[in-house]
Parts: structure tokens; C-alpha cells; sequence
């Protein structure tokens, strides 16, 4: 019979064999420090414009310009984070790494805080930001998320924004769909922060 302790970490070692590391070779920064992609390609492109029309479906007075700019950041700030973290797979492992002070961030708090201080600081007229959660107080399955809906509109009616779950590859849905975790309220609406410059979304995805 094998002990518990070996047991423990056989399975250690198996996950650190499995682990991969996480590079998005694509992405390269502005001077005022802005995520860009240097290649767009049909398919990201394509992910984008879908991201952004789900978001305009969140209410009538959605902005196309602010649903196109989130919709960008949302996917391309997220491949900039995973590579200044040193982001490995799959995200539990990263998690383990992260509380050993192994890496400097990567828990889904950290996407979170990260993924609404972006939003934020975008100033959005027709949008709100929220903090969502599921599962609260479980030490294993606590997740957290940035969820936007349309202004003045209830945390319910909401689209998640989660790089956390592909390990820098966004996942999104509207969060009632959501198979995987059942979302609350956490905190929110968040008032803007100053932006820190300007989009270069129009220049990019027309």
C-alpha cells in the first residue's frame, strides 16, 4: 500500500510534468504601455467582433465604439498579463505556483482586479463593471470574474470576462450560461478610473 505522503507527491510531480508554460508571442506593448497585437488574424479578429456584438446585445444605447474597444482589450490585455506573469497551465497549477510565491500573480483575484481596473479606466459611458464571484469561501473551487452589463442595468443580465479559466485565452458568456460556475454579486458597479491612454481599437479592428 502506497502512503499518503507518496501519494501527495507522486501527484505533485505528475502535475509539474504536465504543466506547460504560457507565452503569447503576439503581443507586444505601446510606448504608453498598452497591449497590441502585432499581427491581427482572421480568427482572433473574428472572436473580437463576435465579443463586441454580444456586448451591444446587452442593451440599446450600447456604445459600438466602447463595445469594440472592451472587446479588444478583453482579449489582447490578458495575453500581455499571462507573459509578465510567467503563466503556466493548466491555471490550478499556476495557482499552486503563485501561493509558494513562485510567480507574482495569476489567481483568478488577480485577473479580476486587473480585468476591472482596465474597464475602468476606460471611462465607459454606456457600460458597468462588476466583480463577480461563485462558490465563495471554498478554498478549491472560488472563482472570481470581471462582468460588464449594459448602464443602469442589473448584475443578472451580464457578460463574463474571464482570462483566468484558459489560462490567458479569454472565455466569455453571458453568465446565467455559464456551465461551469454559478456567478453572484460580489461589488459593483465600479466608478471610472482615469484612462491611461488612448485606444488604438479603431485603428486595428474597423
Amino acid at each position: 500500500m502506497i502512503a499518503p505522503k507518496r501519494i501527495i507527491t507522486l501527484g505533485l510531480a505528475s502535475l509539474v510534468l504536465s504543466a506547460c508554460a504560457i507565452r503569447y508571442d503576439n503581443v507586444v506593448v505601446t510606448p504608453s504601455g498598452r497591449a497590441q497585437l502585432a499581427e491581427m488574424d482572421s480568427r482572433t479578429e473574428r472572436n473580437i467582433r463576435e465579443l463586441a456584438g454580444a456586448i451591444m446585445s446587452l442593451g440599446p444605447y450600447i456604445s459600438r465604439d466602447e463595445a469594440m474597444d472592451l472587446a479588444y482589450d478583453s482579449y489582447v490585455y490578458p495575453m500581455k498579463l499571462a507573459n509578465e506573469w510567467g503563466l503556466t497551465w493548466p491555471p490550478m497549477y499556476h495557482n499552486t505556483l503563485r501561493n509558494a510565491k513562485l510567480r507574482p500573480k495569476g489567481l483568478c483575484t488577480d485577473w479580476a482586479d486587473a480585468m476591472i481596473t482596465m474597464a475602468r479606466r476606460k471611462n465607459m459611458q454606456t457600460m458597468d463593471v462588476y466583480w463577480g464571484v461563485s462558490n465563495r469561501g471554498d478554498p478549491w473551487r472560488e472563482h472570481s470574474t470581471l462582468l460588464v452589463t449594459a448602464k443602469g442595468q442589473p448584475f443578472d443580465t451580464g457578460i463574463i470576462l474571464d482570462p483566468w479559466r484558459n489560462s490567458g485565452k479569454l472565455y466569455w458568456l453571458r453568465h446565467v450560461d455559464d456551465p461551469a460556475y454559478k456567478w453572484k454579486y460580489h461589488a459593483g458597479p465600479f466608478a471610472p478610473l482615469p484612462p491611461l491612454g488612448r485606444s488604438t481599437v479603431r485603428r486595428i479592428v474597423q
